[in-house]
Parts: C-alpha cells; structure tokens; sequence
C-alpha cells in the first residue's frame, strides 16, 4: 500500500511540474507572437513614414519631421516600449537575467556576467513580518507600545470572562 502512495505522490508532482512547465511555455509563445505584431506593426509604420517622406520629396515640399510624422513615431515608440516590456516578462518567466554591461543572458542568481565579468545587482527579497494578533484585540496596525498595553488590557478581558 505504501509503494501505491509513493507512486502517487511522484506521478502528481511530476504532473504538477510538467503544467508549471506548459504554462510557462505557452505564457512565452504568446508574448512572442505579441512581439511579432508589434514589430509588423513597426514596419508598417516605417512604410508609412517612407511614403509620406516621397510625397513631399516629388512635390518639391519641405519636410518637417516634428510636424508630418510625429503621429507615426509616437506610435512606433509605444511599439518599442510594448516589445521592451514583452522581453522583460520573457526573461522572468525564464529565470534568465540580462548583463547590465554587454547585454549577454545569465542565470539569475549569478553575481557576475559570464562574458564579461561584470558584477551583478542583487535582487532585494523582501521579507514580510508577521505579527501574531492576541485573541480578544480587534484593533489593527498598532505601534510595539500600543501592542504592549493592549495585551495587558486582553489578558484582563481574558480573566473578565473566566
């Protein structure tokens, strides 16, 4: 019986990992295809900007960047901004981290870039502090004084009640 249970409890872990590992690729074939759009998207602009720059070249009219392509470049910046925010949510779905000296991909517990040897930042885990509320206090979000003296007056309810 307990070699059926050990079996069990392998073949559900396994399972658990492998839909951890499915997600995550599926999750990462999505924002691929999203950066794809984008850069047709990008292109298209491109083209667009090209084709206004044509026009105003045949008909001998001057071309002011500011004035006849702003609406296109803006949309192309947002573009690149979407792209930059895809790579970076790829790269975290990877536990891979970028060098922030030559740009070369490493694992993201590495201090230092494996091309260049640059030393890496760390990133901060942040630890959460609990604080255990006495039975009897309601009151939230206390100063270690108010704590104190409102675990005096619990005890007192405590003993009230009894």
């Amino acid at each position: 019986m307990e070699f059926f249970d050990k079996l069990t409890k392998k073949a559900s872990e396994t399972y658990k990992g492998a839909a951890e590992k499915t997600g995550k690729i599926a999750k990462e074939a999505k924002l691929k295809m999203k950066i794809s759009d984008n850069k047709s998207k990008i292109n298209s602009l491109y083209q667009e900007i090209g084709k206004k720059v044509y026009q105003k070249h045949t008909a001998n009219e001057n071309l002011n960047i500011k004035k006849d392509l702003e609406e296109e470049c803006s949309k192309i910046d947002a573009y690149t901004a979407e792209i930059e925010n895809y790579h970076k949510e790829i790269l975290d779905l990877s536990d891979v981290k970028v060098c922030i000296k030559c740009g070369e991909h490493m694992d993201k517990q590495a201090k230092f870039c494996p091309k260049c040897g640059e030393e890496q930042p760390q990133e901060e885990v942040k630890e959460v502090e609990v604080i255990e509320q006495e039975e009897g206090c309601d009151k939230e979000d206390k100063k270690d004084e108010d704590c104190k003296e409102e675990s005096k007056e619990c005890e007192d309810k405590k003993e009230d009640k009894e």
